[in-house]
Order: C-alpha cells, then structure tokens, then sequence
C-alpha cells in the first residue's frame, strides 16, 4: 500500500512558476514509476508527465514539454513537477499516481495508487 500526498498547488499569474510534491509513504517509493496528470473543470483526466523508478527517463504531454520537468528524491520518497511559463490553460487539479509495473506511462488506469490531488489555478 502506498500513500501519496500532494502540495504546492496555488494561484498564480501566467508566466509565473510552481513546484509540485508529492510525498509517499513507505519503504517502497524507489519501486513505482510516478506519474502527474491533471483535470480541469469539465475536461477529461489527461496525462502530464512520467517519471521512472531511477529518475533517469521522463515522459511528458506535448502540451508541457519544454515547461514542466519531473524529478524525483528516493531518499525523501517524494515527486516533484516542476512547472515554468504556467499558462491559464494549465489550470487544473493536479494528481500524482504511483505505477508499480513502471510501464504505464501515459494511460491512467495503469496507475495503482493516487493522491487527492492539488489545485493549480494560473490567471491570465
């Protein structure tokens, strides 16, 4: 079983920046792919970004690429999204998600374990 907790979610103005954590608990972090993806009012869930289990390889929406960048600390078992250039576009609840078998990327219901989630809302 693992938890996942987010933060750092806020308001904040187009162009401006935000880091994400999400913090899971247990010994077992440095085993789940860790996944972002996001929801805004209305719109599907949609994928954001992956990270793997080492930190060595990313994945990300073509929609965020170039702006966001994921990393991890297994040592602190926590995730981070960082978010550059936000756009209102980006505004949305913001969910990580832990995928033991590492190999879901993109497709959310590959993702064992969520957190509740962190609201981003960007201003224009």
């Amino acid at each position: 079983q693992v938890q996942l907790v987010e933060s750092g979610g806020g308001l904040v103005q187009a162009g401006e920046s935000l880091r994400l954590s999400c913090a899971a608990s247990g010994r077992t972090f440095s085993t789940y792919a860790m996944g972002w993806f996001r929801q805004a009012p209305g719109k599907e869930r949609e994928f954001v970004s992956m990270i793997n289990r080492s930190g060595g390889a990313t994945y990300y929406a073509d929609s965020v690429k170039g702006r966001f960048t994921a990393s991890r600390d297994n040592a602190k078992n926590t995730a981070y999204l960082q978010m550059y250039s936000l756009k209102p576009e980006d505004t949305a609840v913001y969910y990580c998600a832990a995928d033991r078998d590492g190999s879901s990327r993109s497709r959310a219901e590959g993702y064992e374990y969520w957190g509740q989630g962190t609201q981003v809302t960007v201003s224009s």
